[in-house]
């Protein structure tokens, strides 16, 4: 019988190549910020004595350093907000006011001020319900103010549940990739109750509307407000999360919003790990790794140009924003360093990697596997016993195998026919040890996990008409700039690479959305350890959204427990 799962009311075309149309059609458009602001100039000048609102919105948590113990509140105002603060209750009745840090940042296209507010909760029990409260001076809620719970993580080994997806956008359909699908996709996480949501990058998109982008992120955050206020959304940096003159890497949006656990890096808020239970989750920015390129694009004709009270220049077509390498290897240096403590560890059985970008994908429509991510990642991967691997990017749901190691030389050059080493992942087959179930100790399985709610028609798998074996787009090669253009201006290539994609496992070829809900059964002492994954797939969402999810697969995941 098939598992549905009700509502409690009630084209998968590339990003990189979705990214081109947007800025076309989205280039030169400033004059809307701009008047947008000057009409909200006029309306305070109008009224002198308007108290500008700080009413807080785009409501969500994060976890603190020690999930167990620390949760971090955050939210916007759409202006300056007054003594902004919490209140914490516990169940016994205690209560605290934490008062909330504010970030802002000025949008480098549309000139518009992007206020937030992070208040740090401390000294919480762990396993805990509490019940908060979110207001400020000049909230227009202040007699009503905002109100919800979250639960802490349990201390030591115990049971507990957790969900995941990427590519989520908006459901405000006048935004570029943005779906009503959006909206099911949050309420999801909700009927599944997770601990805690994992969100795989490409948050939002606003990267596609320039010169709407603070829009796109309001619309964003207020929906994703349903399940964030109530449990820690994790989220990782996407392609989609790099904006022009939005600070280093193009940023700040992102890292404006989220106060993430440190990594004790220069680059904070980029990348970082937390532990529940005995699994640790490692979140990667895999846009300093990866080979393609499909972040900020301008694609012309026009130049993209500013608003002018941002003092910054047009950006020509073909500029990008390819940010492989920033880091110069700390990313991967504390990643190796953060593994190595783990393998190291008594106290953790799993290793779950959250990233956006795939090292393997077959999809045929999408963006295609990464060499460069086989190159520097999956080695470490394999090394220090990662147990899971959870992307977005393409947007769709594909399992592989276990994969342990690699074979050489099993590419082809698409344009010369020529082979070439892809690093293809080795699946290890004797792995499975039952029905949908694997050993863990005997490789790493990835999961594309790209159906969040963003608009996209299904992705097309391709199969090789001579080995009958699914086909695998690869970048092999670094994006290259654009001979004799000025800096910054790059030749954005599709994949150059194909192989047999002997590793995939499973793949939806029904319906491109989906979550991923995690139970993870610690088990008993000298006993073994389970994570199971069920699936769950809304069938027809790619052309009529859709809040019933149905049981796609089950796959349970086992190893000793140390």
């Amino acid at each position: 019988m098939t598992k549905k799962i009700s509502p409690d009311s009630s084209l998968n075309a590339t990003s990189a190549g979705v990214s081109r149309r947007g800025f076309l059609k989205l280039a030169g458009v400033s004059g809307i910020a701009g008047a947008a602001g000057a009409l909200a100039g006029a309306a305070k000048a109008a009224d002198p004595n308007a108290v500008a609102d700080g009413t807080p919105e785009q409501i969500h948590l994060t976890w603190g350093e020690d999930p167990t113990s620390e949760v971090v509140i955050s939210w916007a105002s759409q202006a300056a907000a007054i003594q902004p603060r919490v209140t914490v209750t516990s169940d016994h009745g205690h209560s605290k006011t934490v008062h909330a840090v504010q970030r802002t940042y000025t949008d480098g296209l549309s000139g518009v001020v992007v206020f937030s507010y992070h208040a740090r909760v401390h000294d919480l029990k762990p396993d805990a319900t509490y019940r908060y409260e979110v207001t400020a001076d000049n909230s227009s809620a202040l007699g009503n103010p905002f109100s919800a719970s979250f639960k802490t993580a349990p201390r030591g080994r115990k049971p507990f549940r957790f969900t995941s997806y990427g590519d989520l956008a908006t459901p405000n359909t006048n935004w570029v990739l943005s779906s009503p699908q959006s909206r099911f996709a949050v309420e999801a996480v909700e009927r599944f109750q997770p601990l805690f949501h994992l969100l795989n990058g490409d948050l939002c998109y606003a990267n596609l509307n320039p010169m709407h982008q603070t829009e796109v992120w309001r619309d964003f955050a207020n929906n994703v407000q349903t399940s964030s206020a109530n449990r820690p959304w994790m989220p990782c940096p996407g392609n989609h999360e790099l904006e022009f003159y939005n600070g280093e890497q193009g940023l700040d949006s992102y890292r404006t919003r989220y106060t993430l656990p440190e990594n004790g890096t220069r680059f904070p808020g980029r990348w970082y790990a937390f532990q529940v239970s005995s699994v640790l989750f490692i979140s990667l920015d895999a846009d300093d790794i990866v080979y393609q390129d499909a972040a900020a694009f301008v694609a012309g004709p026009a130049p993209l140009v500013p608003a002018p009270s941002t003092g910054n220049a047009p950006i020509e077509p073909g500029t990008s924003l390819y940010v492989r390498g920033y880091s110069d290897g700390e990313q991967t240096r504390w990643l190796e360093k953060t593994l190595r403590r783990a393998a190291d560890s008594h106290d953790i059985d799993w290793i779950v990697v959250q990233m956006h970008q795939d090292a393997l994908t077959s999809s045929k429509t999408g963006n295609g596997s990464d060499k460069a991510l086989r190159e520097a990642w999956l080695p470490l991967f394999e090394r220090y016993g990662v147990d899971l691997v959870l992307c977005g990017h393409d947007h769709d749901y594909e399992r592989s195998y276990p994969v342990c190691g690699c074979f050489r030389h099993m590419g082809t050059d698409v344009k010369t026919g020529e082979r070439v080493d892809t690093l293809t992942p080795r699946p290890v087959r004797h792995a499975q040890v039952g029905a949908n179930t694997f050993d863990m100790t005997r490789g790493t399985i990835h999961l594309i996990l790209g159906g969040g709610g963003t608009s996209a028609p299904l992705d097309v798998y391709g199969i090789d008409s001579g080995t009958g074996n699914p086909q695998a787009k690869v970048f092999t090669k670094p994006n290259r700039p654009t001979p004799g253009a000025t800096e910054g201006t790059f030749v954005r290539a599709p994949a150059d690479a194909v192989e047999d994609a002997v590793w995939s496992a499973q793949r939806d070829t029904g319906t491109g959305y989906g979550i991923a809900v995690f139970d993870v059964d610690p088990g008993e002492h000298g006993g073994r350890t389970t994570i199971t994954m069920n699936y769950y797939h809304a069938p027809g969402a790619d052309h009529t959204p859709t809040g019933n999810y149905e049981l796609f697969e089950t796959v349970t995941l086992t190893k000793r427990r140390r």
